[in-house]
């Protein structure tokens, strides 16, 4: 089955994402389109697996095979946890609609490592602009700073919004070159201290409900199997306890 096709005939969830989900977009802002998709679990029986994740078939989609998708959900990945909360669904199937009601069963006091380390690694990636070429890369500053703000809500609420909200100016402000570098570090600073503070006392679990994700991902994976598909006829035999070969 070609990598296009799983996305367009077993999508189970899809939503926009980037500056559009974040509120934070303008005139010149792309579309950034993001999926799941659940592979026909016959597809797992082959030697030649279905890809864990697809880029495409149109420009700025990505999609994730559901499997792997949770399973970076559950290790507090920011894109993939920002993905569930999108406020922009564009497709949910019924079982879209489970995942999206799984949501609180990724979330874990995780988030402050992983938030962290992304964060981190963004940080630098500043500081080696200033020096190379003075200024940062403003839109990129604009973006840590937005997830710097979302760690600490999420830290402190227990709830992960991704739409900025009012902090919209003075977000763009910061990716038009108007706030002082310094001014942008200092913020980026204070943010980081606050998720810290927050961390200890967050109303988070320790750890993600693996159980209950695993659970629903055993369950969806059987029903895919028992459905009707001309090309499996062997497999439903196997499925439905036949055994291969049997008589």
């Amino acid at each position: 089955m070609a990598p296009e096709t799983l996305v367009r005939d077993h999508t189970i969830y899809a939503c926009v994402m980037g500056s559009r989900a974040f509120g934070l977009a303008t005139e010149d802002s792309d579309t950034d389109r993001r999926g799941v998709f659940l592979a026909p679990t016959p597809l797992f029986w082959r030697f030649e697996k279905p890809p864990t994740h697809v880029e495409g078939p149109a420009e700025e989609q990505f999609s994730w095979e559901l499997e792997r998708f949770c399973e970076l959900a559950l290790r507090a990945n920011p894109n993939i946890l920002e993905c569930l909360h999108s406020p922009l669904v564009e497709y949910a199937d019924e079982t879209g609609r489970e995942l999206l009601a799984l949501r609180g069963a990724f979330l874990s006091r995780r988030v402050h490592e992983t938030f962290t380390r992304y964060a981190h690694g963004q940080r630098r990636k500043l500081d080696a602009d200033v020096r190379t070429h003075g200024a940062p890369r403003w839109k990129h500053a604009m973006h840590l700073l937005r997830l710097l703000a979302s760690a600490r809500d999420l830290l402190r609420t227990g709830t992960l919004t991704v739409d900025v909200g009012d902090r919209r100016d003075s977000l763009l402000a910061v990716k038009r070159g108007e706030v002082p570098w310094p001014e942008v570090e200092a913020r980026m600073t204070r943010l980081a201290e606050e998720a810290e503070r927050a961390a200890p006392g967050s109303p988070l679990p320790a750890e993600p409900d693996r159980r209950r994700v695993e659970d629903f991902l055993v369950r969806v994976r059987r029903a895919s199997a028992l459905q009707p598909r001309p090309y499996d006829e062997v497999v439903q035999g196997v499925v439905r306890g036949g055994g291969v070969g049997q008589r």
